[in-house]
């Protein structure tokens, strides 16, 4: 919802607005009306300093919403980062209805949505006596036996002494995020939803693998799946999916940042730096996780009072890295792309730089940096060293969610950094 549109509710109708009670909900999309097929998520309503917040449970992950606006019997609520909102009427203070609108998508981009007050369970089955069937790293196959199949690894524990599942996906573009559900007469039931992610898995096992299985994303789309346990199963080398054509090739690029100034990878500013390009999207999730770790990353390779070398009096900060993210919107308005990416970067404190690129999609990315063999995923991380030429290329991303993986990850990544500002 736009800015101004929150102040006309908060306006027009705080002081007389009903409000949801204080306290645990459990929020429903209705993906299929005809099968009652439901993806289910928890939340809290907190009030802050006389504003109402919502805080919005994925296993360990915590999204709090902030952009709330109320008139009557009216409760809206602007996602974070990513363009997609919640219009909602208010019942009492205990039952919300209305509809989930995911604004990057042009057809099939509303999905009812109800909550309730007072309900802490995601899944609402009997509990069951606990055990760890699930637990551990299992061989999944999307789409078996199609032109379309690939692979995943799904990572899997139980809560200690519940019922309950979290875990993850882990592929070759990316992680499926914080997962969290149950199990239950022998199926595992998992969802989650941040905002961008609506993603619901049921899957039955035979006793030794899963082998009925699907996947639903949003209201339009499914696929069955498969698993087996493998703790030796791993995918494709993320740093060999995509690569320069010509290894010895310095690389170059203009874009123009938001305020309209184009920014070149020739620039003095990025002259004997290690950089890092961040091929990106605000839509993406992943890119999201991504964003997260390099805001913080771009701090902690700073020297702080280091003396001006122009005619400017003080201190400045000095980066001993450079990082630049080129996004490529899901918009063709350059306003609401700049928009997008101001949400983005004030969300996380990102002190780098994000370019507007004006293009959309991984062909149009592709087509844009044609000194790669092409773009299978958003993201897709450059690190180049300070003769700008390319040391790694990274696709995808491990997210916190994926435990050791995203550990990994982080050591590694800072390791080549060391190595290349020696």
């Amino acid at each position: 919802m736009p800015k101004i549109l929150l102040v006309i509710f908060i306006m027009a109708g705080l002081s007389a607005a009903a409000q949801p009670r204080p306290g645990a909900w459990r929020g429903v999309l209705l993906l299929n009306k005809e099968k009652q097929l439901e993806l289910p998520f928890t939340f809290e309503v907190a009030r802050l300093n006389n504003t109402t917040q919502l805080i919005i449970h994925n296993a360990a992950e915590r999204i709090t919403v902030t952009e709330t606006a109320f008139a009557k019997d009216s409760f809206h609520f602007y996602m974070p980062v990513f363009d997609t909102e919640f219009r909602t009427r208010l019942q009492g203070d205990t039952l919300l209805t209305g509809l989930w609108i995911n604004h990057t998508k042009k057809e099939n981009n509303t999905i009812p949505f109800s909550a309730s007050y007072g309900r802490k369970n995601r899944f609402l089955f009997p509990a069951e006596k606990p055990h760890a069937f699930y637990d551990g790293k299992w061989e999944v196959t999307f789409s078996p036996g199609t032109a379309d199949s690939s692979k995943a690894i799904g990572l899997f524990r139980h809560r200690p002494g519940t019922s309950v599942v979290e875990g993850t996906f882990r592929t070759e573009t990316g992680d499926y995020r914080y997962l969290e559900g149950t199990e239950y007469n022998n199926t595992l039931y998992l969802s989650c939803f941040d905002g961008s992610h609506a993603f619901l898995f049921i899957a039955e096992n035979n006793g030794t693998e899963i082998h009925k299985a699907i996947f639903y994303s949003g209201s339009s789309w499914s696929e069955p799946w498969i698993g087996k346990r493998n703790e030796a199963f791993e995918l494709r080398d993320p740093e060999k999916l995509t690569y320069l054509k010509d290894p010895n090739q310095v690389i170059g690029f203009s874009f123009k940042n938001s305020s309209g100034q184009t920014v070149s990878l020739s620039d003095p500013r990025f002259k004997n730096k290690v950089v890092i390009v961040q091929i990106m999207g605000s839509w993406c999730p992943n890119c999201m996780d991504e964003t997260a770790y390099l805001a913080e990353l771009y701090k902690k390779y700073t020297r702080k009072g280091i003396a001006r070398s122009d005619s400017t009096s003080g201190k400045h900060e000095e980066h001993v890295i450079e990082i630049i993210g080129l996004a490529y919107e899901r918009t063709s308005d350059p306003e609401k792309a700049k928009n997008n990416i101001k949400r983005l970067k004030e969300r996380f404190g990102v002190g780098y730089e994000i370019l507007i690129t004006g293009l959309t999609g991984k062909d149009k990315a592709s087509q844009s940096l044609p000194f790669l063999n092409g773009i299978m995923a958003f993201p897709t991380t450059l690190i180049l060293n300070k003769e700008r030429k390319v040391a790694s290329v990274y696709t995808g991303f491990n997210g916190p969610a994926t435990g050791k993986a995203y550990e990994e990850y982080v050591i590694k990544m800072e390791r080549l950094i060391s190595s290349l500002l020696k």
